[in-house]
């Protein structure tokens, strides 16, 4: 069957997003009576037992956040200031870290503070910003956990824990955020410090995650000995290959002249195409783009895990890295242009719409199995995010303008 005109596709996810999603996760995914995002809704409620993660009220509070820019025309504003005003009245620890798990009631049901909520901490204040302003009073708490991030996660190597206390392997996922977090800040503030983090990690992923003979970005880098012969340090993910990709596309401009910026290591300034585009970076996103899709996508779904060898690890595909396929094609045609990219963007959209099609109203699949088939389950609100990116970022490649501010082109920091 022939795939669909993107702009076709896009509309169909916009009127499922603005018309389904919006309305039900506003309507049924916030608790009244605790407060708080609700971590996974049914056709018949939420699953009110479930203790609820910091990242899902940080990722929802984003996903609110953005809606105005994608076309919902109802308020937000209270819905994103009460997400906050919840976050930190519950989430925030006296060392100004945020604990990673909360029970229903409010308590804290895990004090831990990884490097992982911390980042979509930074990335939902950065969104709000931008729709609050500075009353706020965001950029300023972005700014103080960033200093807490410093002191408590930076190694004397290169990269940072995923916890306070140190340990090895490193994970390349928590660094991913923060890279999306400080990309996010540099278009929402002018402290210097978000460019010199987002170059920092830029090339903390192009020179240590990244397998010079391979092209694929590990999940843990810096192994011992010890630790490179068990199945965790083989481990390759589609998904997080093509959202690095993407990433670093953004890292490197490719949002446009409005965020000029020192290139990587004294490249151009303006990065818009990749002529224009710092080499190693476009270079290695490409990479990225074309191991996942040859490798990792069967039976037109991006699958969950693959081995360093190219095999197939764990054949079942979540939702979210169909999301991360088509938000790194979307912007790989942007920039190229290229009739594959646009075709490979599309098929990734009309994947995506397979997991929207539950029969109930703004409600996601989360896994399909390798018989091609969807376990009915509670659906995640932790996705949400995924989704709103996804569609955004096709939008923008459509459109020819972000819905969120430009990213910049990087420096050596």
């Amino acid at each position: 069957m022939p795939h669909d005109d993107p702009r076709r596709a896009l509309a169909r996810l916009e009127r499922w997003l603005l018309n389904e999603a919006y309305p039900v996760w506003t309507e049924r995914g916030w608790d009244e009576k605790q407060g708080g995002f609700h971590e996974r809704l049914t056709a018949d409620g939420p699953v009110a037992a479930d203790a609820r993660r910091a990242r899902v009220q940080l990722r929802q509070i984003y996903s609110f956040a953005r809606a105005p820019a994608l076309g919902w025309t109802e308020d937000t504003r209270g819905v994103v200031a009460e997400g906050l005003a919840h976050f930190f009245s519950r989430y925030r620890r006296p060392d100004g870290l945020a604990r990673t798990l909360v029970a229903p009631d409010g308590s804290a049901a895990d004090d831990t503070a990884l490097l992982y909520d911390q980042a979509f901490a930074l990335l939902a204040f950065a969104e709000a910003h931008r729709l609050l302003g500075s009353e706020g009073g965001l950029r300023e708490a972005a700014e103080a956990l960033l200093d807490r991030i410093y002191a408590v996660y930076q190694r004397s190597g290169w990269g940072f824990r995923s916890e306070g206390a140190s340990e090895r392997p490193l994970s390349s996922n928590p660094h991913m955020h923060l890279l999306e977090a400080a990309l996010a800040w540099c278009t929402a503030s002018e402290d210097e410090r978000w460019r010199r983090l987002a170059s920092y990690l830029v090339e903390l992923a192009l020179y240590y995650m990244i397998d010079p003979r391979t092209g694929v970005l590990r999940e843990h880098f810096e192994l011992d000995e010890t630790e490179r012969t068990g199945v965790a340090a083989r481990l390759v993910e589609p998904g997080h290959q093509f959202e690095w990709a993407w990433l670093l596309l953004c890292a490197g401009g490719a949002r446009g002249p409005d965020a000029c910026r020192p290139g990587l290591a004294g490249q151009p300034r303006r990065a818009a195409s990749p002529r224009e585009m710092p080499a190693p970076l476009f270079d290695a996103a490409a990479r990225l783009i074309e191991i996942s899709e040859k490798h990792g996508v069967r039976d037109g779904v991006a699958v969950n895990s693959l081995l360093d060898d190219m095999t197939v690890h764990d054949p079942q595909a979540r939702l979210w890295p169909q999301t991360e396929r088509l938000k790194a094609h979307a912007l790989m045609a942007r920039l190229t242009g290229e009739r594959r990219h646009w075709q490979l963007a599309t098929e990734a959209a009309e994947a995506l719409e397979r997991y929207l099609d539950t029969g109930a109203r703004g409600l996601w699949y989360d896994r399909h199995l390798p018989d091609g088939s969807f376990p009915r389950e509670p659906s995640p609100a932790s996705s949400f995010y995924h989704i709103v990116c996804a569609i955004g970022e096709l939008a923008s490649a459509l459109d020819g303008a972000a819905p969120s501010p430009p990213a910049p082109a990087l420096g050596r920091g």
